[in-house]
């Protein structure tokens, strides 16, 4: 795993680069936010690819603890990938709803990703 770093408007954000699974299970997200915020960034990039799938099954509440994890500790993120392949309708609104906040987004680009947590 790298961490290409982005600084936009005096914000510093970590784009995870990965050729793997980088959150597996809820105990990666934590490992994660302590390596972004141990080197100094508040925002983290996370491409859908280096998420497991079980995430994407509401019902098995992965989702839900690992951004409740994002939350709790203020480190916003953004999830960039292709969300249209899945057919959950619970999945839709429920990135419907993350991306009407300002902590939690699924984004179709990097830069729509960045804008996100710029803005």
């Amino acid at each position: 795993m790298n961490i290409q770093a982005h600084k936009i408007n005096g914000k510093e954000i970590a784009e995870v680069i990965s050729d793997q699974i980088v959150i597996q299970h809820a105990g990666d997200a934590l490992d994660l936010m302590g390596t972004i915020y141990y080197q100094g960034y508040d925002s983290v990039i996370i491409h859908e690819k280096n998420i497991t799938t079980d995430f994407f099954e509401l019902k098995n509440k992965m989702a839900g603890e690992v951004l409740q994890k994002f939350s709790n500790y203020r480190i916003r993120l953004a999830i960039v990938g292709d969300f249209s392949k899945f057919t959950s309708n619970s999945l839709k609104h429920f990135i419907y709803e993350s991306n009407r906040g300002k902590q939690i987004y699924f984004a179709a680009t990097l830069d729509e990703a960045l804008a996100a947590l710029t803005g």
